[in-house]
């Protein structure tokens, strides 16, 4: 059984008349398409008279990625009360019988954008700064303070590389359709390469690219989305992640449409405090790559395998991984080293 949108509207309101103990009307739902993790509307409620915005996120009938809600909506509530700014978390519910799956409820966040696209060179630059500002004082933060060793694995500071290259080299022997050569190339050299211990414990947002932040050209960013991806590791993975080429496909000078490399490279290092050792930090942008093209892999299974037929799957899984095999390639090119030191110098 698939619900309409009246249905989710319908059913929304009830459910949050339940929780506030209130009138509450949905004035307008929207289904928000471009992601595929999770189904997201956009909600305009009416609530005792008082008008709200709203986002529900319910979980897919497969999922892209192996998450727990739980830990995407625990993250939420830890990081809301700090100076990241992120969409007041309101609701979780797990009972399958309310909205057919389980989903989250979230404080809209109004009068912002996600496409940088659009932005002239000094917005880029503005936005860019912050965003790089963002994640030195994400990386500047002590998780243990925040609460989330609360509901996540807290590594040694010793297994943060590892761990999570052998969470990736899972989900590619588990998802590949045909064989991934260049995939497992990547993987033997990071595994015959591991970097040193990371400098400490951080909160790795996971999935930190221009395209997860919601900002006002004039004022700034006003949120940080998608934490489904969040875990306690080695802040170099954000960084790397962030700096992927794939995010500046159109301009590759700029990390993220945003900002040259090296500047964004300054920018965190002088907002968490943190320095980047460039032949430790190959690693993790050999790494970052793999991740993703481990997303698209698992993107094309779930397109062919499961129950969703989603386009954006087929997409991410044709298009993206063909770049990113590509990015890859570079990166474990005999000239990978010195090209990276020149991009950053």
């Amino acid at each position: 059984m698939t619900l309409t949108l009246d249905e989710v509207a319908e059913k929304t309101a009830t459910f949050l008349e339940g929780k506030w103990q209130c009138t509450v009307d949905v004035t307008k739902i929207e289904k928000i398409f471009g992601g595929a993790s999770r189904e997201t509307f956009s909600l305009d409620v009416d609530v005792d008279g008082r008008p709200r915005g709203l986002i529900l996120r319910r979980d897919p009938p497969t999922s892209l990625i192996d998450t727990e809600r739980k830990l995407e909506y625990g993250a939420y509530v830890a990081i809301y009360p700090t100076d990241i700014p992120v969409p007041e978390p309101l609701f979780l519910e797990n009972d399958s019988n309310i909205l057919e799956r389980p989903f989250s409820i979230m404080a809209a966040v109004k009068g912002a954008i996600s496409d940088v696209a659009g932005l002239d060179p000094d917005q880029k630059k503005r936005i860019g700064r912050e965003k790089w500002q963002l994640l030195g004082r994400l990386a500047a933060k002590n998780p243990l303070e925040l609460g989330f060793e609360t509901f996540m694995e807290v590594p040694e500071l010793d297994q943060c590389a590892s761990g999570v290259l052998a969470y990736w080299e899972k989900v590619i022997n588990e998802d590949q359709i045909h064989p991934q050569p260049i995939a497992l190339a990547a993987v033997r050299w990071l595994k015959a390469n591991l970097p040193p211990p990371a400098q400490k414990l951080c909160v790795v947002h996971g999935d930190y690219r221009s395209g997860n932040l919601l900002f006002d050209p004039a004022e700034g960013i006003k949120a940080v989305l998608d934490w489904e991806m969040c875990h306690l590791g080695d802040p170099l993975e954000d960084l790397a992640w962030s700096l992927d080429p794939l995010w500046s496909w159109d301009d590759p000078a700029k990390a993220g449409l945003l900002l040259p490399h090296h500047e964004a490279l300054e920018i965190w290092e002088e907002h968490s405090g943190l320095s980047v050792d460039l032949e430790v930090f190959r690693w993790w942008r050999v790494f970052a790559s793999l991740k993703a093209l481990a997303i698209w892999i698992s993107s094309s299974e779930d397109f062919q395998n499961g129950e969703s037929k989603d386009a954006i799957l087929a997409l991410a899984g044709w298009v993206m991984s063909s770049r990113q095999n590509r990015i890859l390639l570079d990166y474990l090119s005999p000239h990978a080293a010195s090209e990276l030191a020149g991009a950053l110098a």
